[in-house]
């Protein structure tokens, strides 16, 4: 559980191996899973503070929910709970017996004081569940340990029981090991700064060593409650270039590869030997364009950007493939409850003179901000192409995640390529990263917000989204989900998807039993490897 400790001197033969030229390597053994990918969005691993996507692998097999849902069927079942009950004012939990990595027993208060914990911290990873009324001042009173194995969450605000449980079961919810975190607050830090680099979980793995855009190394937790995983090690090894990570996963120093490019990805499929996995997120690749700067806080330039400036079809094509299709409306098109995309397609002629008529007869310059990081960086300069036929400079600016994700929530970019996630699997839960800004005010400070950092204020749109997140009737809730989606499409929004978000896969064939999580949640304790050829 240290950055460093003796697990780190263990596992020192296979970090070395690992470190040099990827030439030297040989086939990775049976009990050791190697998973190559991009590292670069790693921030922090306290549960209640890292909430991008490539942390998310990391967090869910370090830690344990209380709930949880099968990546195939969004069935949630039981981590750390056996059961709950639902009745008309709140969820009771029941725990099971566990412990975590420590040896301590995890209880009731442990619950508590990791929820609690996400609430008062009050950073960007609270806003799912701060939007079902929970903050800061309420959270001790809502939240409470009945008994050791007894949790008691009471509703906030009226609320749909099963969104709140799906919030429950993202990595914000993991539950920590209080007696260890305690020993390490630092100036009513909540033990943030420790639990950036260590865990503190009863997850199938603890964490052995971290080191930023290098390495994550996991080990099997002993102490773990459920079936003990067949990996002895799991190791995480930052390979942002494509094809590199393309040749280590045909020569076999690594297993399984998540951030190759679209033709990358293309080589493996139908290759003998290897099996590609694709998970529907229920997220975007989006477009944020920051309403609160010139042009941009004029909705006709928005509107021209997104509905005629952008050949949405000729990227999917070309650039993002296996990443994922083209959709402007923020629910996917197979979700129940979505409606039709709308007629966006690239027309430069029209949009020049679209241009001209608000005001831009000569176009403008701006920025296009974006992670590098596959596909991103390639939509990124498709769009800046795209953008100069209409008469718009674009400067492509790509950054590490630490960098490009702190502009975001600072407001500090024109144009900016994020990826969102859904709350929960449903129309509502993909909605929510697109319709909720309770407060637009600088000082309101909502940066874990979408809406919020694109400073695009839908005081109308919120309420909506709020009224159909209280209403328990289904027939009813179905209506203001499409009218939600509707008065988005209308609205010029401030940030928009461009695509549906996919995460495909490519695995070797000698592993077994990856289910690719569409929340990056993958648990790994299942795995097992056979023998290389």
């Amino acid at each position: 559980m240290k950055h460093i400790s003796r697990r780190l001197m263990a596992g020192a033969a296979l970090i070395a191996m690992i470190a040099v030229a990827p030439g030297a390597y040989a086939a990775t053994p049976n009990d050791q899973l190697i998973i190559g990918t991009s590292l670069a969005q790693v921030l922090s691993l306290d549960p209640q503070q890292g909430t991008e996507v490539k942390t998310q692998e990391i967090l869910a097999n370090t830690y344990d929910r209380l709930i949880a849902f099968n990546p195939e069927t969004s069935v949630l079942h039981g981590e750390l709970a056996e059961s709950w009950d639902i009745d008309q004012t709140g969820i009771t939990f029941h725990l099971r017996d566990a412990k975590f990595a420590s040896g301590n027993p995890v209880t009731a208060a442990d619950a508590v004081f990791s929820l609690v914990r996400l609430f008062k911290m009050d950073q960007s990873a609270a806003a799912g569940l701060k939007t079902f009324g929970f903050n800061a001042d309420n959270a001790e009173t809502l939240i409470t340990a009945v008994d050791d194995k007894t949790l008691r969450v009471e509703f906030a605000d009226p609320v749909i029981p099963d969104a709140l449980l799906y919030r429950l079961a993202n990595g914000v919810g993991s539950v920590v090991d209080s007696v260890e975190v305690l020993k390490h607050v630092v100036n009513s830090d909540y033990g943030n700064e420790w639990l950036r680099t260590n865990t503190a979980g009863s997850g199938p793995f603890v964490l052995n060593r971290w080191s930023p855009n290098e390495i994550v190394l996991l080990e099997a937790n002993p102490n773990f409650w459920g079936t003990a995983p067949s990996m002895a090690r799991v190791v995480f090894r930052h390979v942002p270039e494509s094809q590199a990570a393309r040749l280590m996963l045909e020569r076999g120093d690594i297993d399984i590869a998540n951030a190759l490019t679209a033709p990358d990805v293309r080589f493996f499929e139908g290759t003998e030997g290897f099996n590609i996995d694709q998970a529907k997120t229920g997220g975007f690749y989006a477009l944020a364009m920051n309403a609160g700067r010139e042009p941009l806080d004029n909705p006709k330039v928005r509107e021209i950007i997104a509905a005629y400036g952008i050949d949405f079809a000729g990227i999917a094509e070309t650039i993002v493939g296996p990443y994922g299709r083209v959709r402007n409306v923020p629910v996917p098109e197979d979700r129940e409850g979505a409606i039709a995309n709308p007629d966006w397609s690239f027309r430069p002629e029209e949009a020049k003179r679209l241009l001209a008529e608000a005001g831009y007869p000569d176009g403008f310059s701006l920025t296009i901000k974006t992670i590098a990081q596959p596909p991103r960086v390639d939509m990124a300069t498709a769009i800046q192409a795209n953008l100069a036929e209409i008469g718009i400079t674009a400067s492509v600016i790509q950054g590490n995640g630490a960098d490009i994700v702190a502009q975001h929530r600072a407001r500090d970019f024109d144009l900016l390529i994020p990826q969102t996630s859904a709350a929960d699997p449903t129309a509502l839960g993909s909605l929510d990263n697109f319709t909720n800004n309770p407060d637009n005010s600088l000082e309101a400070n909502n940066a874990g917000n979408f809406v919020w950092r694109s400073d695009w204020d839908i005081p109308a749109l919120n309420d909506l989204r709020v009224a159909a997140n209280a209403e328990l009737d289904a027939t009813k809730r179905a209506a203001m989900v499409t009218q939600l989606q509707e008065e988005f499409v209308a609205s010029s929004p401030g940030v928009f998807p461009m695509f549906e978000r996919f995460e495909p896969v490519v695995i070797s064939a000698r592993v077994q039993s990856y289910d690719a999580h569409p929340w990056g949640l993958t648990r790994l304790e299942t795995v097992t490897k056979g023998d290389a050829n």
